[in-house]
């Protein structure tokens, strides 16, 4: 992973968990060949294991196939969750946990 390349590493997204794409805000250019361009995703796999769906892929320069982060995002079923987390040092850290219920116990106020 290139710390070169981004302007920040590993920035907080709060609960903006990504499967697919490229955080360019954070995308300064390529530390190698010096252009900021597109950003390619290289070597995407998708491996389910044990009730968890993992999505890794590289993120990489356009122009010189230059490594610049390696993406990493998580999906599981806990309980009555459905739980995400992203980890990529061009697109950040985030977590993110939704009730599969209709009503989510968590948002329930207190009648007292």
């Amino acid at each position: 992973m290139c710390t070169g390349c981004v302007q920040k590493q590993y920035p907080d997204r709060g609960n903006t968990c990504l499967e697919n794409g490229s955080y360019l805000m954070n995308f300064v250019g390529c530390a190698n060949c010096h252009q900021r361009d597109f950003v390619l995703i290289s070597d995407r796999t998708m491996v389910n294991e044990d009730e968890e769906e993992i999505v890794t892929y590289l993120h990489m320069c356009k122009n010189c196939e230059h490594v610049i982060a390696r993406h990493e995002y998580t999906f599981t079923v806990v309980d009555d969750y459905q739980e995400y987390t992203m980890l990529c040092m061009l697109c950040g850290k985030a977590e993110d946990s939704i009730s599969v219920l209709p009503d989510d116990p968590r948002q329930t106020a207190p009648l007292f």
